[in-house]
């Protein structure tokens, strides 16, 4: 699949995920997700499989800890971007200084991005000010095999 191929696909599957209801640390569209589990149903989606187990997490987005759980296991499944963030891409937020990176969302175009919070489910927002200001990490989805393309 070329990138182009692979971006349409990540953004037609998010997009599919709108209106799935907020539970924690779910992962199944329809039915529930945070906003870790949005973007790990989009990678299944993409790839088959999840890239590592998950462990447990607090919902906390003012986390004060030294472990960086989301920021690394970013840094250690997708590619991390030194640009403009692109339609796709992940983006990984902080919301406040002192506590950890807690938050992740997709990005539609350069104004919208789709998220997962408690009291909305999978949305999709504004990228504004208010959130371009909490980003901490911008990420693509690597070309692998695509779940299709296994045998």
């Amino acid at each position: 699949m070329t990138r182009e191929e692979i971006v349409s696909s990540i953004l037609t599957e998010c997009r599919s995920w709108i209106g799935t209801p907020y539970i924690h640390q779910a992962s199944l569209k329809g039915v529930g997700a945070d906003c870790l589990g949005l973007v790990r149903g989009v990678w299944r989606h993409l790839y088959g499989v999840e890239p590592e187990a998950v462990p447990a997490y607090s919902p906390d987005w003012g986390e004060a800890c030294d472990n960086e759980t989301i920021l690394n296991a970013a840094n250690r499944n997708f590619v991390k971007v030194f640009e403009d963030p692109m339609p796709a891409d992940l983006l990984v937020f902080r919301w406040r200084e002192g506590a950890i990176a807690k938050h992740v969302g997709i990005l539609l175009d350069h104004k919208n991005f789709i998220h997962a919070y408690e009291g909305a489910g999978v949305v999709e927002a504004s990228l504004g000010s208010h959130w371009k200001k909490r980003i901490v990490g911008i990420y693509r989805f690597p070309i692998l095999p695509l779940k299709k393309e296994c045998k």
